[in-house]
């Protein structure tokens, strides 16, 4: 992904398999308070990221991320087409 790609709110995935796949919430997007360069402030959601929350630059978010995904009953399946909103990609 790019990091124009990203949005607050939304639910991505790193795309990895086994112990080390995940899944992450955008919660924010600022500027570090001393440089004033972007920063992502992020919850893991499932996963290795489960219950934690991290920051890192919008470009390594991006990185990181693969592909959005949305929770399909009790499975995380990958967004394909149109991106759903946050509030969507929890109901569908």
């Amino acid at each position: 992904m790019s990091s124009d790609e990203i949005k607050v709110g939304y639910f991505y995935s790193n795309g990895a398999y086994g112990r080390t796949w995940g899944v992450r919430q955008l919660a924010d997007i600022g500027a570090d308070a001393e440089t004033g360069e972007p920063v992502v402030h992020f919850k893991g959601i499932a996963g290795t990221c489960r219950r934690k929350k991290g920051h890192c630059s919008p470009v390594e978010f991006a990185r990181w991320a693969k592909y959005q995904v949305a929770l399909h009953e009790n499975d995380w399946k990958r967004v394909v087409g149109e991106a759903l909103t946050p509030a969507e990609s929890q109901e569908a």
